[in-house]
């Protein structure tokens, strides 16, 4: 799919958003529009910040001052564990699967995050739960075949190459349906190859289910390759926004990068 023109409403909107740790700025009125359909990268150096802010859109941190909104609504009400049923799926730069788990245990797990099942329906095996449950196989199958994980399906991920656990966390966050999927270093530990692969997996994933993608990455190549929209911080501060080619040629941005100053 291609993504909504920047003249619709935004899908999500950081505005104006301040994270202080004691007397440090770690996020200095961050802003900028993602819109149904895209790509972001959000890059820069490290302790940019990056991390702090996926922080908050997932909920783990809130900020000082500032807002979240997702199809208009603000999220900084919500928990952590709420924001699945919100419509923001999040993987993890250390991957955060359960190693002993199965990999169709672990894709599970994401698809009872909308669950509204509960210990007394469960046990009594209500028609209701057993439709629900039919569904969540049924959602866990589709993402195996999808993402390839046929091969590895009943083995636990304890032991499965680096690659193969990302793409079962991507399945993971996957299986709560997401509008948004926000993706935290998902190139680190991989090799050129594997880096490859994972772009291209990214762009089905937009194109083929219709997901928004928030993209923080160290790996140049991936993002500028990838993205409709990249976003720069540096120093809890936005010092870039714009396509892959203006932030490429931003002096702001080779200043931060190369250590130098800007003219």
């Amino acid at each position: 799919m291609q993504a909504q023109p920047v003249s619709s409403p935004p899908q999500l909107a950081v505005r104006d958003v301040v994270v202080r740790f004691g007397g440090i700025v770690a996020l200095d009125g961050i802003a900028f529009e993602l819109h149904k359909g895209q790509i972001l990268g959000l890059i820069g150096p490290n302790g940019a910040g990056k991390t702090t802010l996926f922080n908050c859109l997932s909920r783990l941190y809130t900020p000082a001052s500032g807002d979240i909104l997702y199809d208009g609504k603000s999220v900084l009400a919500k928990k952590a564990h709420e924001m699945p049923a919100v419509g923001i799926g999040r993987s993890f730069q250390n991957v955060a699967l359960f190693q002993r788990m199965s990999v169709r245990d672990n894709i599970r797990v994401g698809a009872h995050a909308n669950s509204r099942s509960d210990f007394f329906s469960d046990a009594l095996r209500l028609p209701w739960v057993r439709r629900q449950e039919a569904e969540v196989d049924a959602t866990v199958s589709e993402l195996i075949e999808y993402l390839e994980l046929g091969s590895v399906a009943d083995l636990p991920v304890d032991g499965l190459p680096f690659g193969t656990r990302k793409r079962v966390e991507i399945a993971r966050a996957l299986a709560a349906r997401p509008g948004v999927l926000l993706l935290d270093e998902p190139a680190g530990g991989l090799n050129h190859d594997e880096v490859g692969e994972l772009g291209r997996l990214i762009q089905h994933i937009r194109d083929d289910r219709g997901v928004t993608v928030l993209l923080v990455e160290h790996h140049m190549g991936l993002v500028m390759s990838i993205s409709d929209k990249v976003v720069v911080l540096s120093f809890g501060r936005k010092i870039a926004e714009g396509t892959p080619a203006e932030v490429q040629q931003n002096p702001d941005v080779i200043a931060a990068y190369l250590g130098g100053q800007s003219e």
